[in-house]
């Protein structure tokens, strides 16, 4: 089956619009109030075509990630290979964090959002805990790889595909020969991503109608400055920071990264799930950035699981925003503790539900800061959250082509060609 990415790509920013006019006219003319509306339209029907299309897309994750891991592994010749391209893939996400955070807050004092802003609607914001760094170093080793998988733990499923692969490698023609049949589920999985990708527009359509509805613009009006804020900083960071990193430390074209990559920013940003974005991603990396698999396979996998570039941001501008509402003045000291514990954060709360708010929580109790007022932004945090993600999986994939490239894992032929003609 052929699946056209130009005509797909066009359905879903119809969706997109379509979902969005839908939405605000629900929300503005009251209708999400409505029994019928609500019960029937919004958490029915259009809710059953959402969550199909977000779940066909999260049932491809497990099996994507560790089959083509595994494949990724057991191809590489040399073992070291795999713990330099580790070391350089986890130093450059801790370092496009901490950049990220550090932008948000340098914006967030110098315009202010929460200067003037009287706080109203306060509730009590129950965070929940977040894991130390060594409970996670601990954790990334399953007991039960099965139950890793059932349970959708990444970091848990990352090592074991790892551990396999490298245990094909050493087995000789054992392992070659279950290689082969691993290529071939490869293969498979990747062509059941295009066949999916074929309901996108319709789950697109349902999850944005259903957040327009019940977000409406008048939670962004209220918090209007802090909303415009962090998508400044999102904006910076994707267009500025990411393209001076992957021109200065790969020599390669930004223009054309972005060229190539620009479709699955805009998945990314209906599904506001990176994990969901993950099989497009992948794809994208290796057949669109010229990424091999060797490499692919592991750098996309660990970046949708630990970094979070978008959410950094979000915290960085969130903890000023409310130590201005509440009349603290943050000493060079606590801004700094703010960026070591949510670079840190990033790695140590991965997988877990609601991680931004978790993180943001984690940074406020550091720097004695009201974790309750974490509720004033809740209500606009679901459409930040589409921002948010779409940033991510752009690091993601810049930081994947920076190391592919050092590691002479890239098909420059294939990074440089027209992205539509390539389809």
């Amino acid at each position: 089956m052929k699946i056209s990415n130009q005509k797909l790509t066009r359905n879903i920013l119809i969706a997109m619009v379509l979902g969005l006019f839908l939405g605000i006219v629900i929300n503005v003319t009251g209708l999400q109030e409505n029994a019928f509306v609500s019960d029937h339209i919004l958490n029915g029907a259009l809710g059953v075509v959402g969550d199909v299309f977000i779940r066909s897309l999260k049932l491809l994750v497990v099996p994507l990630v560790f089959v083509s891991l595994v494949c990724g592994t057991a191809a590489m010749d040399d073992v070291r290979k795999l713990g330099k391209i580790g070391l350089k893939t986890v130093s450059l996400y801790l370092l496009t964090t901490c950049i990220a955070i550090s932008i948000a807050m340098m914006l967030a004092f110098i315009f202010k959002p929460g200067v003037g802003v009287t706080p109203s609607g306060v509730e009590d914001y129950v965070a929940v805990e977040a894991p130390t760094i060594w409970q996670v170093l601990t954790n990334m080793f399953p007991t039960n790889p099965v139950s890793a998988m059932a349970e959708g733990n990444m970091l848990q499923i990352i090592v074991f595909a790892i551990l396999f692969g490298l245990a094909m490698v050493v087995s000789g023609k054992a392992g070659q020969r279950i290689l082969d049949i691993f290529s071939d589920l490869n293969e498979i999985v990747l062509n059941l991503v295009l066949v999916l990708m074929l309901i996108a527009p319709f789950g697109v359509f349902a999850k944005i109608t259903i957040v327009f509805a019940d977000q409406g613009i008048a939670a962004i009006v209220e918090l209007g400055k802090y909303f415009l804020l962090v998508i400044l900083a999102l904006v910076i960071h994707a267009v500025i920071v990411y393209p001076l990193l992957l021109k200065s430390l790969s020599g390669l074209s930004p223009f054309q990264f972005l060229r190539n990559f620009y479709k699955v920013q805009i998945f990314a940003f209906s599904t506001a799930s990176s994990n969901a974005t993950l099989p497009v991603t992948l794809e994208t990396a290796e057949k669109k950035l010229g990424v091999s698999n060797s490499t692919a396979s592991f750098t996309i996998p660990l970046g949708a699981t630990i970094n979070m570039d978008g959410t950094a941001i979000m915290q960085g501008v969130a903890t000023v925003f409310i130590a201005q509402l509440s009349g603290v003045d943050l000493s060079f000291g606590q801004i700094l503790m703010v960026v070591v514990t949510a670079t840190l954060a990033s790695v140590g709360t991965a997988g877990v539900p609601g991680v931004g708010l978790i993180m943001l929580a984690m940074v406020l109790n550091q720097v004695g800061l009201p974790v309750e007022k974490v509720s004033l932004i809740v209500g606009i945090d679901r459409v930040l959250d589409m921002l948010r993600t779409a940033v991510n999986v752009t690091g993601d994939a810049a930081v994947t082509c920076i190391v592919a490239k050092s590691e002479g894992q890239l098909d420059e032929d294939r990074y440089n060609a027209d992205p539509d003609a390539a389809s």
